[in-house]
């Protein structure tokens, strides 16, 4: 996928903003907290005065505060109520965006599809495609090369479509559509580099969803404090972008050669946007302790559930890390995943998996901090744009207001 930058700001008000053209507005929002978390409906209540969300938008549900739920739970207790809530709400067409608040599960536990047509397709696909290769005399024609790039992309597809682990969160973004399919992803309308395809699933049937979170009450409330502090005086310090390889312009490329350029483009976005130091490093090695001081943005890879200690982060500080465990808890005391340790360790926003994402559902690191740097759109509308997939396992971490620029 290629951005073509000068063309976003075009579709952008087609694609994020509502029909007026305003971006994402206190009274667009609903808060989720859980009953059975009372440090979390204080948040709730806290978060909801702070932003001048009305008391009205704020909805109780009743489950386990345990990290993972069952999908029956999640049906009855969250999805029903949401669904229900939204349309006491009048009008129901301006909620655009759904916070959830400590307390609230981060993923939804495996369960039995309720989609076996797009299984039972892609498995007569992937006979068909066997039978042909096989009957394929010479390895290196054209037509074996094509048919074998198809065969490994459905084998890719079978693999996705079979799991049902997706997280709350994106789950939530597809709320309004009661039937939607049971594992697998779903392309995100809302994906700048999806925007020549046919849509999926409806715009006006997709939420923004962001999680007010973290490994305690205590930093929950210092997220949404540092988030309006730094709205004041606007975000300072440097970014730090870790890329693995030098920027690598061919043709093809691999998934992990595609984000590794996006992060060489968005050290190039912040820096045409933004009066901030940008500090790019281009080799195999990771930041290492003391390497990043006064860090205000940070986007790399690739250390698995281990975080580096190489930061040290400003007031409202945002960033994440693409490696597959960096959200799968919040809450366990000794874990180093990114999304956990980055909040122990100050930052207001963060983007992580709850469980393993392949790379290519990531946010595409040149528009998340293109759009975030340029200052126009709002925290959530810059995840929403640069999210490729829905109904999957990313957590976005923050206030969904956050302008930080």
């Amino acid at each position: 996928m290629r951005i073509l930058w000068p063309f976003l700001w075009g579709v952008l008000i087609v694609f994020v903003c509502p029909v007026d053209g305003m971006s994402l507005e206190p009274s667009e929002i609903m808060i989720i907290a859980n009953r059975q978390s009372p440090e979390g409906v204080r948040l709730a209540h806290y978060y909801a005065q702070q932003r001048g969300i009305p008391q009205t938008h704020l909805l109780l549900v009743n489950l386990s505060t345990k990290e993972t739920c069952g999908r029956d739970e999640y049906n009855q207790r969250i999805a029903v109520p949401v669904r229900d809530c939204l349309m006491a709400v009048k009008p129901p067409r301006r909620i655009r965006c759904i916070v959830l608040v400590y307390g609230i599960p981060l993923r939804v536990r495996s369960a039995k599809r309720d989609d076996a047509k797009t299984l039972g397709d892609l498995k007569a696909r992937q006979q068909l495609l066997q039978k042909r290769i096989e009957n394929q005399g010479e390895k290196d024609t054209p037509d074996y090369l094509t048919i074998a790039e198809e065969l490994e992309s459905i084998r890719s597809q079978l693999k996705v479509a079979r799991d049902t682990v997706a997280s709350v969160d994106s789950e939530l973004a597809l709320v309004k559509w009661a039937d939607a399919p049971v594992g697998g992803w779903i392309e995100n309308p809302f994906y700048i580099g999806f925007r020549e395809r046919p849509e999926t699933v409806a715009r006006e049937d997709v939420l923004m969803v962001s999680r007010l979170d973290g490994p305690t009450p205590a930093s929950v409330r210092r997220i949404i404090d540092d988030t309006i502090a730094t709205e004041k005086q606007g975000l300072v310090g440097s970014a730090y972008f870790d890329a693995r390889w030098p920027i690598d312009s061919s043709a093809m490329q691999s998934g992990y050669k595609l984000y590794d350029r996006s992060i060489h483009e968005a050290a190039k976005q912040v820096q045409k946007h933004r009066n901030l130091p940008v500090h790019l490093d281009q080799s195999p090695a990771l930041f290492q302790p003391g390497q990043c001081p006064d860090a205000a943005l940070y986007c790399g890879w690739y250390s698995l559930a281990n975080y580096v200690d190489a930061f040290k982060w400003q007031k409202g500080a945002i960033g994440y890390h693409i490696a597959s465990s960096e959200c799968t808890t919040l809450k366990k005391k000794n874990s180093q995943v990114w999304c956990k340790r980055m909040i122990e360790e100050g930052v207001c926003a963060t983007v992580g998996p709850v469980a393993e994402p392949y790379v290519q559902a990531f946010p595409m690191p040149e528009v998340f901090f293109g759009f975030l740097s340029e200052g126009i759109l709002s925290l959530a509308e810059c995840y929403m744009v640069s999210l490729p997939f829905l109904s999957w396992k990313m957590v976005l971490i923050g206030d969904p207001l956050y302008h930080p620029f």
